[in-house]
């Protein structure tokens, strides 16, 4: 990757002109797209498939329980201080572990794992052994395989991150927010600086390889100044990768925000920006990478050398530095990618756990990918993950015949792509599509072009259709 490719510029004309809520691409189609009369039998053929082409696998476990509600979050959890609760949820888990485990080869290689939630430290180091154990049976696990869990601060002791590292996690992320006590009061979540840094040191005692922290800009009370500060003590913390999180305020669908967050103590569309820009700049002096959307990292970072290499991915989890793999996920509203089709897991507990006693597939919602599809993902994540784009790869590699190269298979985006070079975000060649720098934050935007679905249902709806359920782009 060239080295203008590494930087980034902030231009708030541009950003203003083109911020608008769309998907954040994890995956394409965006989940959004999944539909409930997918045939669960293409979820066995696709396994199948895996295990005859011998595809890595990546693992996750969704382990939904909190001891209380932030409330930004949109993610599927249950709130509830009852730790009687995690059991059969376990055995549930490990129910629908076994399933998938019996349909896969055992000599495929897991070479990714992550659990998150929810709070995994929620569960107690003999849960989170046992559930570890399980896996650990039924897969066979590469000796440098990523292995990572996301924790809350808030409930961890030296002893629990010792005892994390024993059990095998190599990598570890837990969410800050915002350091300051009013913003973290907003926002029902409480952590002392004191705490943080507490834990920062436990978890390199306990020699992790990576550690990330989260913080979300955009949340009530915050300002310039004060996040400033925040940013300030995050250097401090010394974290490998950091993620700042443009903060998603949809009251239309999240009861609680509706309920506990006042829009007028957000800050302003122009302070948001100006926060945005300081963390950026502030991060980037401080000799993190910027990495794509949310994310930087240090110039020795695994993510960062995967960027500088061409060879950095992208999936349901975020950016990964592990080749594409079948991602096979567990628990409640949990999302599979394995071949060419997504499937999703029931969103509620009890159809959850009725699918496992009932020993099917707790599938809820699925979707089979098509060849268009599968192109599209293919250039919506080069150009996320690499922010650039040759296409004659993308032809060899797709089977694009001589009649119809990358030009004219995407005439309709033709115009889109112009329409973005002309106001700077992208420079086109004949054979390559480069990301400019002030381009890279509005990476969403340039993905979009791509994004089939989306023109459809704006064409199709276009006085009702406002891309109600996604986030800003910036």
């Amino acid at each position: 990757m060239s080295p203008l490719a590494q930087t980034v510029e902030f231009d708030a004309d541009l950003i203003t002109q083109y911020n608008r809520p769309l998907p954040r691409y994890t995956s394409y189609p965006p989940a959004t797209e999944l539909t409930e009369t997918f045939d669960p039998v293409e979820f066995n053929l696709a396994l199948a498939t895996g295990n005859y082409q011998q595809t890595p696998i990546s693992l996750y476990c969704h382990l939904p329980f909190c001891n209380s509600a932030c409330y930004f979050c949109g993610c599927n959890t249950i709130i509830t201080q009852n730790k009687a609760v995690v059991d059969p949820y376990l055995a549930a888990l490990i129910g629908n572990i076994e399933q998938v485990a019996a349909l896969s080869d055992p000599q495929r290689v897991v070479n990714q794992m992550h659990w998150g939630g929810g709070t995994p430290n929620y569960l107690s180091l003999e849960q989170a052994h046992r559930l570890m154990q399980k896996l650990k049976k039924r897969f066979s696990f590469a000796d440098d395989a990523e292995i990572s869990i996301e924790v809350s601060p808030r409930y961890l002791t030296r002893d629990y991150v010792l005892g994390l590292r024993l059990l095998g996690f190599n990598r570890i992320s837990f969410g800050i927010q915002d350091f300051n006590p009013q913003v973290q009061t907003a926002i029902n979540r409480p952590q002392s600086e004191e705490m943080l840094f507490q834990v920062m040191s436990w978890i390199r005692e306990a020699r992790f390889q990576s550690v990330n922290v989260d913080f979300i800009y955009g949340l009530p009370y915050q300002t310039l100044e004060t996040f400033h500060n925040t940013i300030r003590k995050t250097l401090m913390l010394n974290p490998d990768r950091i993620a700042i999180f443009n903060f998603a305020y949809l009251p239309h669908l999240l009861p609680i925000q509706r309920k506990h967050i006042d829009e007028r103590t957000l800050p302003a569309a122009a302070e948001k920006l100006d926060i945005l820009h300081m963390s950026i700049d502030e991060l980037t002096a401080g000799g993190y990478q910027f990495i794509g959307m949310d994310h930087f990292a240090k110039p020795n970072d695994e993510l960062t050398l995967a960027q500088n290499e061409g060879r950095l991915h992208r999936n349901f989890q975020g950016y990964t530095t592990q080749p594409e793999a079948d991602l096979f996920a567990f628990g409640m509203t949990a999302i599979s990618m394995a071949q060419h089709i997504y499937t999703q897991n029931h969103k509620q507990l009890k159809d959850f756990s009725a699918s496992i006693s009932a020993n099917t597939l707790p599938l809820k919602r699925g979707l089979v990918l098509s060849h268009d599809d599968r192109l599209r993902r293919a250039v919506i994540m080069e150009l996320m993950c690499q922010f650039e784009l040759s296409k004659s790869a993308l032809e060899e590699k797709y089977h694009l015949s001589f009649d119809q190269d990358f030009d004219d298979y995407f005439a309709h985006e033709r115009q889109d792509l112009e329409a973005l070079s002309t106001d700077g975000l992208v420079s086109l060649t004949p054979n390559h599509i480069q990301v400019t720098p002030s381009g890279r934050l509005l990476i969403r935007n340039i993905a979009a072009v791509f994004d089939v679905y989306l023109r459809d249902r704006s064409v199709s709806r276009p006085k009702t259709f406002k891309n109600r359920q996604f986030s800003q782009s910036v």
